[in-house]
């Protein structure tokens, strides 16, 4: 099978086409005819190897899983023993960053605790777009921002991968949605449903004056103390993208910063689940959220993709199109 594969850390151009043979699924997996595979800023990390700290379980000096690719959509082409909620031909989606990635590829196989049915109203592209960012979205809204309706949420890095769905989710959720993005994407993210939009290159929404109940950090460079000034009294930052000097203060310093006062800062890894693939499903087949999708390319261009991915100036995802 093809396959854009990566031998070497280093930048795009270190991606090469080979041909590869054809996994086979072993107990509780599944074989996946890839048709569309959406890409992630983790997949620049796993790429580059940048942090190093990565690379004590993705590989030291070179890496140990050679195709990256998260989150994929396709059909089921064979089961192994013991599969129950899928049968060849089903079409899926999921996101396989804990299941060693795979899906710059024709086939990859997955755990069938990672896959959901694909939301029947999107195309495969569409639905290669949505695993990662969009669960990101909803576990940092919902389960550690526990947010409610009525709240005043600002959402940093509006315009991204991650924002564009937290946008969307906190608004379904009923929030009054601030959103933070550059000049050229403040209309995309009014059409998302943000109430209010910040441009940031004209404004600097930790010195406003004006406080949040739950700030959501999908992109950002604020330290926590600018971010805290932008904080009601018992508000919530939830950090899961940015700078890492921004992800690691709120990892590290998060509880030493809040202590004595009700405001919280936390961080927020995203953890595949299938229960929560479903309801993202829901609300896009309900219409409640959709994918934004910058730019799709073929296969054979994935390396021309990851640049532009490492330049993090798209407006939602990128996707590449297998099939």
């Amino acid at each position: 099978m093809k396959a854009i594969i990566n031998k070497s850390y280093g930048p795009s151009s270190v991606l090469e086409s080979a041909e590869i043979e054809q996994p086979q699924p072993g107990d509780h997996e599944v074989l996946i005819k890839v048709h569309a595979t959406g890409l992630n800023k983790a997949d620049w990390f796993m790429l580059t190897g940048r942090p190093l700290m990565l690379r004590a379980e993705a590989g030291l000096f070179r890496p140990k899983r050679q195709i990256i690719g998260s989150d994929v959509a396709g059909v089921v082409e064979a089961v192994g023993k013991g599969i129950t909620r899928f049968q060849v031909g089903d079409e899926v989606y999921g996101d396989l960053s804990e299941n060693g990635r795979g899906g710059l590829a024709e086939y990859v196989c997955a755990p069938e605790a990672v896959l959901a049915h694909k939301p029947s109203g999107l195309t495969f592209e569409q639905a290669a777009a949505v695993p990662m960012a969009a669960m990101t979205a909803l576990q940092g809204l919902r389960d550690t921002g526990n947010i409610q309706a009525g709240q005043k949420v600002l959402v940093n890095g509006a315009s991204g991968g991650v924002g564009t769905y937290a946008v969307q989710i906190a608004k379904a959720l009923g929030a009054e949605v601030t959103a933070v993005c550059s000049t050229q994407k403040a209309d995309l993210v009014r059409e998302l449903g943000a109430d209010h939009v910040i441009d940031y290159t004209a404004e600097d929404f930790t010195q406003s004056g004006k406080q949040y109940d739950l700030i959501f950090a999908a992109n950002g460079f604020q330290t926590l103390a600018e971010y805290q000034s932008a904080l009601s009294p018992s508000g919530t930052l939830v950090v899961v993208g940015g700078s890492f000097k921004q992800i690691f203060s709120a990892m590290l310093f998060g509880g030493w910063r809040t202590r004595g006062s009700d405001q919280t800062i936390k961080s927020a890894l995203q953890k595949p689940k299938p229960e929560d693939l479903a309801t993202l499903a829901e609300m896009l087949n309900e219409g409640q959220i959709r994918p934004v999708i910058d730019q799709t390319y073929p296969l054979e261009h994935a390396a021309e993709a990851m640049a532009y991915l490492g330049q993090g100036s798209a407006k939602g995802k990128l996707v590449i199109s297998v099939i």
